[in-house]
């Protein structure tokens, strides 16, 4: 099979090429084993898993979807790797955006998982690259109720029920709602969703992660009336929190009914 370097290139995602490979199979929906034995691990994507509370007798419909789909199109492909900053997580995996030759053509396959419905946008704190039209193919099979979309499990979550929220903690989550204010402290920026900010829902970002919100265009201060969507992994202090780095990972709705 010849090298997918000689087919034009999804828009999309701008890095590199770095390296060819054979694909030998899934391993699951989001992670392939390629024919040297290593894992690649899908940068920039999270495959569906079983809620903490699913006990039925199957495995969880979902992350079976998602691996067969991601078998069905690499298995057995010729693919080309394309690096962030970072080439290795610390299990060992591969960390790329991965291309594949498939009918003839080239397929981005975190954009295709997504684009079905079949995985979510997740970012690493430190790479960031080709997350911005991950999220809008998102937010158009969210949209169109695509694959897990479908499911409540996934639903976007309220940032004005923190108790809620609360019981979702170590889980990935969306979360919107309308900003009350912005608050400073040593390291962080918190962006707060009611007055109380000790009892609600909180978005942390860390200072030196700033100038890339800034060089994105995003204006903290502005956010104060303006709905907006973030996401992440719910942790806990002094209530639920969502800690983001990047850009991408705050979506800005618009302005609140009734704001102003």
């Amino acid at each position: 099979m010849g090298s997918p370097r000689s087919l034009a290139l999804p828009h999309g995602c701008d890095l590199p090429p770095g390296e060819t490979v054979a694909i030998a199979d899934a391993i699951d929906g989001e992670t392939v084993r390629l024919e040297d034995g290593r894992a690649v691990r899908l940068l920039g994507v999270q495959a569906p898993a079983a809620p903490r509370d699913w006990d039925g007798p199957e495995p969880w419909p979902f992350a079976v979807l998602a691996e067969e789909a991601l078998a069905k199109i690499a298995t057995g492909s010729t693919a080309e790797l394309r690096f962030d900053a970072r080439k290795e997580d610390r299990h060992g995996h591969v960390l790329a955006q991965v291309y594949v030759e498939h009918d003839g053509s080239l397929v981005w396959l975190q954009a295709k998982l997504v684009e079905e419905g079949l995985a979510r946008v997740a970012a690493l704190p430190d790479l960031g690259a080709c997350l911005a039209p991950l999220v809008a193919a998102e937010r158009e099979a969210r949209d169109g109720r695509r694959g897990l979309w479908r499911s409540l499990t996934y639903q976007v979550r309220d940032a004005n029920n923190p108790k809620a929220l609360g019981y979702l903690r170590h889980s990935y989550q969306l979360v919107e709602g309308t900003v009350h204010g912005v608050g400073e402290g040593k390291t962080l920026v918190y962006i707060n969703f009611v007055e109380d900010w000790r009892s609600d829902f909180t978005v942390a970002i860390p200072r030196k992660r700033l100038p890339a919100l800034e060089a994105a265009g995003l204006d903290l201060a502005a956010l104060p009336g303006k709905r907006i969507r973030v996401r992440g992994w719910v942790e806990w202090w002094n209530g639920p929190m969502i800690r983001i780095s990047h850009p991408e990972e705050i979506e800005v709705l618009g302005a609140s009914p009734g704001a102003g």
